[in-house]
């Protein structure tokens, strides 16, 4: 093959692999502000608690107030540092994704550069002598005209290349901006998160005096059992109204179902079998040891009889917290004396409920497989612990009748 032509295939294999990276795009991907939003909507409640704890501090000694205040925003700052760890862990993957483009981008320049050099030099030696005695040398009028449009084509391609290259190297040029770009945004999520993190350290130090102190206040116990009483209907309430948005939703189902003439959906969902598990759930956290019992139990400061709905799990703070069963996430809300706590929706009716935990980590309507950790243990004025419900419709069931045996 003349060497001609041979430079030809190889500037036009150059330009198809050009060609084939102009596709490529660096914009933000979908969603990245509306996960700024929701960065910024949490430090902007980490803040509200901030004050709110300042002002309830200054106001008066060590309160219950004051301890519920904490244990919101520490669910936050544990939220916003997850947020981070995942958002960091994405921009990784997208600065990889960055640099190994660049370095196929500036090896396809190269080779494309090295093309048409290779073009130019032999252009500047045999010049457009070449073009004629290829045109002179045809054997026929077909031929020539054959030879004539490849050259003038020839000629356009090259003018083609000269700006490919100059839109390459600038696409090449964006394409090192967005990495210093995103290198910078890491190095900001990276500082950021140390920051929050030494806050969470902060945070927990701060709390466990103001716990220490509200301990010694005998007061402080009544007010607690006062509040949990009321809690305790909260609780109730919430489980109601968990129960008829369940018994709307199946009725719409089968209205649906019914207008569109075909058999109504089938109860499907997480949690088959829930009936059956008497005695042989898992328990919620591993280890420990139950610390107060479903039922009537004498308080043990106050020495009065209270009504426990459920058990309480002496364990270390930020022990695992796992769904004893699969489900669904029904509602995740706060509660004074139970602090932050979750409610796993179960199949027939049935729900189990996890309170003072220290983290949540997982979502409203999310599933969750037998065993998933939704979250992890905290603290109450009783010490560290995970109190644990479980329910039949509005019927409060005894927990220890549907674990395992230890």
């Amino acid at each position: 093959m003349p060497m001609k032509h041979r430079m030809l295939l190889g500037i036009l294999a150059g330009f198809l692999l050009c060609v084939s990276m102009a596709g490529l795009a660096y914009a933000q991907p979908q969603g990245v502000k509306a996960k700024e939003k929701e960065l910024e909507k949490l430090r902007r409640e980490i803040d509200d608690y901030e004050k709110k704890i300042k002002k309830s501090e200054r106001r008066e000694k060590a309160t219950l107030e004051t301890l519920g205040y904490y244990d919101r925003q520490n669910l936050l700052i544990r939220k916003l540092l997850r947020q981070l760890k995942n958002e960091n862990g994405q921009l990784q993957k997208e600065i990889e994704t960055l640099r190994q483009s660049i370095t196929s981008s500036e090896n396809q320049l190269t080779s494309l550069k090295n093309h048409y050099a290779k073009y130019v030099t032999s252009a500047y030696k045999y010049g457009r002598l070449y073009d004629l005695e290829l045109l002179l040398t045809s054997n026929s009028i077909n031929q020539f005209a054959i030879r004539a449009e490849y050259l003038r084509r020839f000629s356009e391609q090259r003018r083609t290349d000269l700006g490919t290259i100059t839109q390459h190297k600038a696409d090449l040029e964006q394409e090192s901006s967005s990495l210093q770009t995103k290198l910078a945004q890491q190095q900001r999520l990276i500082a950021e998160k140390a920051t929050e993190e030494e806050r969470i350290k902060k945070k927990t130090l701060e709390k466990k005096r103001l716990l220490a102190s509200i301990r010694k206040d005998k007061d402080s116990y009544k007010k607690e059992l006062q509040r949990r009483k009321k809690d305790a209907a909260d609780l109730e309430g919430i489980i109601a109204d968990l129960i008829e948005k369940e018994r709307i939703r199946k009725a719409r189902e089968e209205a649906s179902a019914k207008k569109e003439k075909r058999p109504p959906p089938e109860n499907i969902s997480a949690g088959l079998g829930f009936s059956n598990r008497r005695g042989k759930l898992p328990w919620p956290v591993s280890g420990g040891s139950i610390v107060s019992r479903f039922g009537n139990q004498v308080h043990p400061i106050l020495k009065t009889v209270t009504q426990n709905t459920g058990i309480d799990i002496s364990v270390p703070t930020g022990t695992d917290v796992r769904a004893v069963a699969a489900g669904e996430v029904a509602a995740i809300s706060w509660l004074p004396s139970y602090g932050n706590l979750l409610i796993l929706n179960h199949n027939n009716g049935f729900r189990t409920v996890y309170t003072h935990l220290s983290e949540i980590t997982v979502t409203q309507g999310q599933k969750v497989n037998e065993g998933k950790a939704v979250g992890k243990s905290g603290e109450s004025l009783a010490g560290p612990l995970l109190h644990f419900e479980l329910w039949k419709e509005r019927e409060k069931q005894d927990p220890e009748v549907w674990l395992s045996k230890r």
